[in-house]
């Protein structure tokens, strides 16, 4: 299915946002099963309706989390297990939300506009991750719980598409 996402009150919160377009990203996936057509296309509707400053995917590779699909300014192409704000999230299998990625010990700081993180796992049946949604935002603490739930209520959805 190709088209447009639709968001009805531009006002919702974030978590009314998540709530109207879970139906919308369910019927975009249909049945593919390809990680990079999927991720591509999740990336492009978070990117489309909350307008993050970076919005993308690290893909576990052996001991290293590598770069996929993405929407936003170039970003860094490979992680190590335990570094930064996004392997610490693989390391601990956790979604991380960081209010200031400065104060964040070892962040790496892809871009110096980044000045918030929200980093939700993607787990295979077994519950080991297989990739991360990694999320920035220029204002400091722009993650309120309702957006991390979501994020991973859609990162459940993905999983099960993709790793089922």
């Amino acid at each position: 299915m190709a088209g447009t996402i639709s968001i009805s009150n531009t006002g919702a919160s974030s978590e009314e946002i998540v709530i109207e377009i879970l139906p919308q990203l369910k019927a975009l996936l249909g049945d593919e099963r390809d990680e990079i057509a999927c991720m591509a296309n999740i990336a492009a509707v978070l990117q489309e309706v909350f307008h993050f400053h970076w919005i993308g995917f690290y893909r576990v590779q052996g001991n290293e989390l590598v770069l996929g699909p993405f929407q936003g300014p170039v970003a860094c192409t490979r992680i190590s297990y335990g570094k930064g704000v996004c392997g610490t999230s693989w390391a601990q299998n956790a979604t991380l939300v960081v209010d200031d990625v400065d104060a964040f010990p070892g962040h790496i700081a892809c871009s110096a506009l980044s000045k918030s993180e929200l980093v939700v796992p993607l787990r295979d049946a077994n519950g080991n991750v297989k990739a991360v949604l990694d999320i920035d935002s220029e204002r400091h603490a722009a993650f309120d719980e309702g957006l991390k739930s979501g994020m991973e209520e859609i990162c459940a959805l993905l999983s099960k598409q993709m790793y089922r």
